[in-house]
């Protein structure tokens, strides 16, 4: 199901559309349902990153290199390839997958730095830096997502260049908050040979994110440089419910050519989408 505007001004999507107001394109929250397994257990829950084009808005990026911009929506696309993997496949299991489709433009309605804006569960967000886009789509579709009482969510978005710095461009960088989730998937991606990493989910980066009077979080860290990738991630469990396993995949490292798979031709292969399909293969069929 795609979702319109007016859907998501009535759900008070008000981060995800912060972004989409830049541009002429209305936005599309889509909403995808793979039902599997009869008995009706707990979906398994996809979020992807959606972002068509990624200008940088106001805090516009470099002409270097923004043609690759258009894969900014890598995430979205893996969600989606991986329930049409798992349909054709006809796994057993229920998965849910809901992907925040927007341009990140300069136009005249874009996002100011500094303007503020009340996301769906109602924590009020300063954007200061509208290049930092995909934390602001992805907060309202975890949100959105948690509706559906999911055994675990899984987002996945190019969220950082600071993860490529980190980690090259061999690894996926996890952030998860289950110890067995993450073995779980650390199994999976030795099994597929698209490796992901654990990252930091530190409470010192929630604090960059969350210690200010006038507002609940600043879309960047008040740290300054250093530690961008856990930044973030420590930005986008304040839309987690702690009680609901969670694992946010920063594939920025992976979203182009790669090195250590030669196999695979060049430009954007939809990494790790063997290793989320692999984890909810091996482990979570009824």
């Amino acid at each position: 199901m795609a979702h319109d505007k007016k859907w998501a001004e009535e759900q008070k999507m008000g981060s995800f559309l912060s972004v989409a107001q830049g541009s002429a394109q209305p936005p599309i929250f889509l909403e995808l349902t793979y039902n599997g397994d009869s008995s009706k257990s707990q979906p398994i829950a996809l979020v992807g990153k959606g972002i068509t084009f990624d200008s940088g808005g106001i805090s516009i990026k470099s002409a270097a290199k923004m043609d690759e911009m258009r894969a900014d929506m890598s995430g979205g696309a893996i969600v989606v390839a991986t329930i049409n993997a798992l349909a054709e496949s006809g796994a057993k299991v229920n998965v849910k997958a809901f992907v925040a489709l927007t341009e990140n433009m300069p136009g005249g309605h874009a996002t100011k730095p500094g303007d503020v804006f009340t996301s769906r569960n109602g924590k009020t967000i300063c954007v200061d830096n509208t290049d930092a886009e995909g934390r602001l789509v992805l907060c309202d579709a975890l949100d959105y997502a948690a509706d559906f009482k999911p055994k675990f969510i899984v987002d996945v978005a190019t969220l950082t260049g600071a993860m490529s710095i980190a980690l090259g461009d061999c690894l996926t960088g996890a952030f998860c908050n289950n110890d067995k989730l993450w073995q779980n998937l650390e199994r999976a991606s030795e099994s597929s040979g698209d490796r992901v990493w654990r990252m930091p989910l530190l409470k010192h980066f929630t604090k960059q994110m969350t210690d200010f009077k006038a507002f609940d979080l600043d879309n960047i860290s008040k740290a300054g440089k250093g530690g961008g990738s856990c930044s973030a991630a420590a930005f986008l469990r304040e839309f987690v419910s702690k009680d609901t396993p969670w694992v946010h995949l920063d594939i920025a490292p992976v979203m182009g050519s790669t090195t250590d798979q030669p196999y695979l031709s060049d430009g954007m292969n939809g990494r790790p989408l063997r290793t989320i399909y692999e984890l909810i293969a091996q482990n979570y069929q009824s």
